[in-house]
């Protein structure tokens, strides 16, 4: 990424596979300090190589899926410690910190996930200017029972006797919890003391204009080919077309897949926006081809694998009549991170276009110029763009659509109703304008059904669950607290509207444990 100096002072994320790894140098960029990930057995060597091109200031190790006792689990190299600049540790980063310099880690008994409350003992270094009491954001499972000789405690939970500590001259900090998320009310507070304050780091990098950068990247890539690019109407294909068209323009050719799991209107929306902005706007109805596929199939891996497959034959088809040898797609990070993409990474869902795709497809390349983007600043380059504010502010939708809000097998029938639940959940909150303040807000049809009664007479019918979250960059997300009338209209127009549905129910589960969508 294009650097505003020469050689920036920069913090380097080792990456044990945390979900939230990216997020910490997210957080750091946005200090307008460079943070770089690296892999977590990264050398001493190639650390060393990196300071022709920056001043590397401090080194954090992120959090990661493993124990420290698993066979084979991610270890930083020891010489690591012995780069001669601050080092903090994160939630695993934590405890492998503790161990390698002498500590002891041990197993845990009992599971600590979600908001738990810090009693701060010593508000030094990371966390100078913090309160007696902080919100924190914890999810372990091991612990750090002793400290390497002469390190002290600087904080402490109900179940976690060392939540942080620091070594005698205070290069190395442990932070059992992760600052990284909003969850964690002085998040930001404690990286900032991190980046300024222990490591002395100047703010002197930005991020110039990524928009001529990813041009050049498609060009450089497709040539003088041509390309398909996978247009779903949602923020995020919807700037990657844009762009496209930019870098290649009548060489591309957005392709509109009606999979018959979309919502209501989605096609005519399509149509009508973006006829105006692509030049090859091709609108493929392939909804029986898509259904029946996903006859009898119920586990959600298993649906986003087959949707992912049916996706690329359909391009496939497509691009071999308009002669093209590319696949464009918008894939974003938060999107490859839950697949699994990387080295110590755990798979939380595979996503259609990304785990989800086949092994043998026919395009040359598959170019991904948002991959390293998160939803926020894909909006920040759709508005530089020129894009509509409709489609800015877009929610996000899951790109194998409503199959993967239909619980258990996916049939016309049950698309049908969850599209007119999903349009009335859609109506009510945006007639209220809390819509501004959420993330993503939706219905799910659940895989069972209760008993009700309609018209005096007994009814069985299906149970709709309404989500909706509030979230900065979907990698974590709270339950949204809507008002009582809303979740009433909500209720009374879908049973009353909707007559094979007879019961809702209101998702107020935060992210994690849960995931956004429910599949």
């Amino acid at each position: 990424m294009p650097l505003s100096i020469a050689r920036p002072d920069t913090i380097l994320v080792l990456d044990f596979g945390g979900q939230y790894c990216h997020l910490i140098a997210r957080r750091i960029r946005e200090f307008h300090v460079y943070s770089e990930i690296l892999p977590g057995d990264v050398d001493l060597e190639d650390i060393m190589k990196l300071r022709g091109r920056m001043v590397v200031k401090g080194i954090i190790l992120s959090g990661g899926p493993a124990s420290v006792y698993d066979p084979g689990a991610p270890r930083p190299k020891p010489d690591i410690l012995e780069a001669g600049v601050p080092v903090l540790g994160i939630c695993y980063g934590h405890q492998l910190l503790a161990q390698m310099l002498g500590g002891y880690v041990a197993r845990g008994t009992k599971a600590e996930y979600g908001v738990a409350v810090a009693r701060i003992l010593k508000p030094v270094g990371v966390l100078e200017g913090l309160g007696p009491r902080e919100r924190v954001w914890m999810s372990h499972m091991d612990l750090v029972a002793e400290l390497p000789e002469g390190f002290e405690v600087l904080a402490e939970t109900d179940t976690c006797p060392i939540a942080a500590f620091r070594d005698p001259s205070g290069r190395f900090y442990g932070l059992q919890w992760h600052p990284e998320v909003v969850h964690t009310e002085n998040g930001v507070k404690m990286l900032e003391n991190f980046v300024f304050n222990v490591c002395g780091c100047t703010p002197n990098w930005s991020m110039e204009d990524f928009i001529p950068k990813a041009i050049q990247e498609i060009r450089s890539i497709v040539g003088s080919g041509k390309a398909v690019i996978a247009l779903s109407g949602g923020i995020d294909s919807s700037t990657a077309a844009v762009l496209s068209s930019k870098a290649l323009g009548d060489r591309l050719h957005a392709i509109f897949i009606d999979t018959g799991l979309m919502r209501e209107g989605e096609v005519e929306y399509v149509r009508e926006v973006f006829s105006k902005m692509l030049p090859n706007l091709h609108v493929v109805d392939a909804s029986r081809e898509f259904f029946e596929a996903l006859k009898g199939v119920r586990d959600p891996e298993a649906k986003r694998r087959i949707i992912g497959e049916t996706f690329i034959r359909v391009f496939e088809r497509i691009a071999k009549k308009v002669g093209a040898e590319y696949l464009i797609q918008g894939t974003i990070y938060p999107d490859r991170i839950e697949s699994g993409f990387r080295k110590f990474s755990d798979k939380i869902k595979t996503h259609h276009n990304v785990a989800g795709l086949p092994s043998k497809m026919e395009f040359k390349a598959i170019v991904e110029p948002l991959r390293d983007l998160y939803k926020d600043e894909v909006r920040e380059v759709a508005r530089r763009l020129g894009l509509p504010e409709q489609i800015v502010h877009r929610q996000p939708f899951p790109g194998p659509g409503l199959a993967v809000r239909v619980i258990g097998e996916v049939t016309p029938e049950k698309v049908r109703i969850l599209r007119r639940v999903d349009a009335i959940v859609r109506e009510e909150i945006e007639k209220s304008g809390l819509w501004k303040g959420l993330w993503q807000y939706f219905a799910v049809l659940l895989d069972v059904k209760t008993t009700g009664i309609k018209g005096d007479k007994r009814a069985y019918g299906y149970v709709v669950a309404v989500r909706a979250v509030e979230s900065r960059e979907a990698m974590t997300a709270s339950f949204a607290k809507l008002p009582w009338d809303l979740l009433e209209r909500l209720a009374t127009r879908i049973t009353n509207e909707v007559p094979e549905v007879v019961r809702v129910v209101y998702d107020i589960t935060h992210k994690p444990p849960a995931t956004i969508e429910w599949e």
